[in-house]
């Protein structure tokens, strides 16, 4: 036996995963409608406070679109009592950290703090949510930085496919036709009172839910929700359902041609799934298998064989109504074809041929083995337990993942990619040269091309000067806001979260 194999040998087998059980949790609800939400971690000192709240940029007005990032943002710029260096320095000699941020389907304010300061950061919490100041000084800067956000994105060739996709797959009557920060047309347009609106109007008990999650006592919580948020009063209005519209009848390719481009961004899929349906499990395993782990069909097939991408993935973003399913890559110009062959190769397979047991055993090993890891800290507890709250998930939803998965079989992920996934009626995005790829494109007769002539990225870049430090501003973290990048749709396998893929952004 060679030294390789004997080493292989020595390797060690993979183990059978651990019990483990999800935190308990004490839930409530207070008169006026607000969800209380506790989860004890004993051990945990430093403790997450989440309040989330049902609303999001789908839930907007089209002619404010960016406001709910934009009002989100602006919460931790200043409240009727504190200025923004005022409220940074409360939340310091607390230690604690605190944050605001919005994306699709809801709206997340929180904060980590030491259990023995908890009631003055809660105080703070409720400051902050109830009576935020939005000062037209702040509103101005963070309008301004997301509208230079917006010159950045066009000359990043992610974010310009990203746009370009769906905006090809959702009808124009949908939010989620744009991204989630809005568009310079409608964002330019915001002011202090546009955000106070999105507010007044969206910022409900009736549509929240305070999740505290570490070391903590319930009841002593409870008391503290009570003291802070019992006589808060809101909009009681039931939220309009959201337009997922689809503009996909038949497959279609959208070029955004960049001259000069020495790789081509890929884009293909449609409009896919809401959260609240019965088939998650066996999507998030099938999503696994098919562009989710390392050694996903995918990837194996464009990175590993044939060496076009460093990675090529695919997933569903689960939203409170369909959100996009996608699958993605960025390939050197000279592969765009053949890559293109390939993605449409492993779309078609997925339908046809039953996985096989080794496949569908590491994927459903690899998410039953990575469920607890997600878990030791309170911030992902919280975040889980406030995306059970928004998508309207039973509570216990996280202590069934781990069997549900287990149960999926071939015949499962067989079944929901053949009624989940549609490659016949999917829009194909490329953002790359066209010149250099355009007359096999057409040779390939994949459908009615579109071309949009984008000026050469240099120039775009040139004309703006942008603050590094400046992120994003629809960038989310783990919790209920999880997919509001512009509009970035990583997919995750994290049963509280909004997606079904075993890749996270």
């Amino acid at each position: 036996m060679s030294q390789a194999a004997e080493l292989i040998a020595l390797r060690p087998s993979p183990g059978e995963p651990r019990p483990y059980e999800f935190p308990r949790t004490v839930r409530t609800v207070l008169p006026n409608g607000l969800v209380v939400g506790v989860a004890p971690m004993r051990g945990r000192e430093m403790v997450t406070a989440s309040l989330a709240i049902r609303a999001g940029a789908a839930d907007e007005p089209h002619g404010v679109g960016g406001a709910t990032v934009l009002a989100a943002r602006g919460l931790t710029e200043g409240t009727e009592l504190r200025d923004a260096i005022e409220l940074a320095e409360a939340t310091e000699r607390l230690g604690a950290s605190l944050h605001a941020e919005a994306g699709w389907d809801a709206t997340s304010a929180g904060l980590d703090v030491p259990e023995s300061r908890l009631p003055q950061a809660l105080a703070l919490l409720a400051e902050v949510v109830r009576r935020p100041a939005f000062p037209a000084a702040e509103v101005e800067r963070l309008r301004d930085e997301r509208l230079t956000d917006l010159l950045q994105a066009k000359a990043d060739p992610r974010r310009r496919a990203d746009e370009a996709y769906v905006s090809s797959i959702y009808a124009p009557s949908s939010p989620y036709h744009r991204p989630a920060g809005g568009r310079a047309e409608t964002v330019e347009t915001l002011t202090a009172r546009e955000l106070r609106a999105i507010h007044d109007r969206a910022y409900s008990p009736s549509r929240g839910a305070l999740i505290v999650a570490g070391d903590v006592d319930p009841e002593a919580v409870l008391r503290l929700a009570e003291e802070l948020f019992a006589d808060w009063a809101g909009d009681t209005e039931a939220a309009t359902p959201i337009d997922d519209t689809s503009a996909m009848h038949e497959r279609l390719v959208h070029v955004v041609h960049r001259p000069g481009a020495v790789q081509t961004e890929i884009r293909i899929g449609h409009p896919g799934l809401q959260r609240q349906q019965p088939d998650f499990h066996a999507v998030t395993v099938m999503s696994a298998i098919l562009g989710g782990l390392f050694n996903s069909r995918l990837n194996m097939n464009l990175r590993e064989e044939k060496g076009y991408t460093y990675g090529a993935s695919a997933g569903f973003d689960m939203r409170r109504a369909r959100g996009p399913f996608s699958a993605r890559a960025a390939v050197n110009t000279e592969a765009t074809i053949p890559a293109l062959h390939e993605f449409l190769v492993e779309l078609d397979r997925i339908r046809q041929d039953p996985v096989t047991d080794a496949e569908l055993k590491a994927a459903r090993d690899y998410l039953v083995g990575v469920f607890p890891l997600r878990f030791e800290t309170p911030g992902p507890v919280a975040g889980s337990l406030a995306s059970l709250f928004v998508h309207g998930l039973p509570d216990d939803e996280l202590d069934r993942y781990r069997a549900s998965i287990e149960a999926v079989t071939a015949a499962d992920v067989l079944r929901v990619a053949q009624e989940h996934i549609h490659p016949d009626a999917s829009a194909v995005v490329l953002v790359g040269d066209h010149d250099q790829f355009g007359a096999a494109l057409e040779a390939e007769n994949l459908g009615p091309i579109d071309i949009t002539r984008d000026p050469e990225p240099t120039q775009v870049a040139a004309a703006v000067e942008v603050d590094e430090s400046t992120a994003p501003v629809d960038a989310g973290e783990a919790g209920p806001t999880e997919g509001a990048e512009d509009p970035d749709l990583p997919g995750t396998d994290d049963p509280g979260e909004a997606s079904a893929s075993a890749t996270d952004a």
